[in-house]
């Protein structure tokens, strides 16, 4: 095991920033795993787990039972761990520019389909080498302006050509769900099952560059551009959301990193027995069947349903009491779904976010992450 420092922002005349990674096992030997915690810094419960792999991970790597490489960030987001407004953490978006930083990251398809004309064939095992090349090639041209680009910058250069992403969130209320690009649903399954998930969300492209796509969505781009050649998903990505930001307890911590363990047990990176996979908690959710409700005018959030309840079209879920002219606004959904994510804000304006339903017909376009 070894640890790195990269340097994020390292002005002369301005607080200096980096970040570190821990590395186990042997490039090369097999499997490569990335796994990264609070990109959005204030989510704490990522940080939690990672704290817990680590320890495990320094023990198995010790015993001689890390049989690929690992990358583990345990804080992905120094630049947003130091961000602090009003004594209140803020960590989802760059204070600088203004930049979500789990968006605009570099998405190197468009680069490699010009530098790997006339390169690709039938041999999918020599295919993902190379891609893997050209990808840490363009990743490696990326000019970043700033320290948040930086920051960007390193993290997917440690990621774009591992076998398994991990990218470790939490929402601000929620249960235990995940997002995966559709084409890894088979492979990622088993980790839901593990992790007791309530939700897959999948999509081919959500919108926005997120981290895990940057890491998965090329091997999708590229075999649709090169359809003669052989290229298969070759890296797993998925952003888990490890419930909401104030669910930090060694309860769920100890379960959740167990069962990243167990899933890495599984794909052949650790020597330890293979887990029995139980029956997943859920199917899979399109993203865009996902439908977000938000306040139609200023109030007291007052919820009538519970995370992880089924909600039918039209029934009530929230209601939005204003204290001043006494309206009262009752919130639902216009398709069935499950409720599986919410604000912890209880007073809201109007138009901010209330809660998020899975359901299980694509009814939208565009650009279907939250900001």
């Amino acid at each position: 095991m070894h640890s790195t420092k990269h340097p994020i922002a390292t002005d002369d005349n301005v607080a200096t920033v980096h970040l570190t990674s821990h590395h186990y096992g042997t490039a090369g030997s097999g499997k490569k795993v990335y796994i990264q915690a609070a990109i959005h810094a204030d989510e704490v419960p990522a940080m939690l787990v990672a704290h817990l792999l680590r320890q495990h991970l320094e023990r198995l790597d010790a015993e001689g039972r890390v049989k690929g490489e690992v990358i583990l960030v345990p804080a992905a987001n120094p630049l947003g761990l130091s961000q602090v407004l009003h004594g209140a953490p803020f960590g989802r978006y760059d204070l600088s520019t203004g930049t979500n930083f789990n968006r605009a990251y570099r998405h190197v398809a468009a680069d490699l389909t010009t530098s790997l004309k006339g390169r690709l064939g039938m041999d999918a095992a020599a295919n993902v080498a190379l891609i893997r090349e050209e990808a840490q090639r363009s990743v490696a041209a990326w000019e970043p302006k700033d320290g948040a680009a930086t920051l960007k910058k390193t993290l997917l250069s440690m990621a774009i050509d591992a076998d398994i992403v991990l990218d470790l969130h939490c929402d601000n209320e929620a249960v235990l769900h995940m997002y995966t690009g559709t084409p890894l649903v088979e492979a990622v399954m088993p980790l839901a099952a593990l992790l007791e998930s309530r939700v897959l969300l999948v999509a081919t492209e959500s919108g926005g560059e997120a981290f895990d796509e940057a890491c998965s969505r090329l091997w999708w781009d590229l075999a649709g551009h090169f359809s003669g050649a052989a290229i298969p998903p070759a890296c797993v990505a998925v952003t888990v959301e490890l419930r909401g930001e104030n669910d930090v307890n060694y309860e769920y911590a100890g379960k959740d990193a167990a069962a990243i363990l167990q899933y890495l047990a599984l794909n052949g990176v650790i020597d330890m027995p293979a887990p029995a996979i139980p029956e997943a908690l859920c199917g899979t959710t399109p993203l865009d069947a996902v439908e977000p409700l938000h306040a139609p005018h200023a109030g007291v959030l007052v919820f009538h349903k519970k995370l992880g309840d089924r909600v039918e079209a039209n029934e009530p879920i929230a209601d939005i009491v204003n204290p001043v002219s006494g309206q009262v606004s009752t919130v639902s959904a216009s398709h069935a779904g499950l409720l599986f994510a919410s604000t912890a804000h209880r007073h809201l304006l109007r138009g901010m976010h209330v809660c998020k339903i899975a359901g299980e017909e694509s009814f939208r376009t565009g650009y279907l992450l939250a900001s």
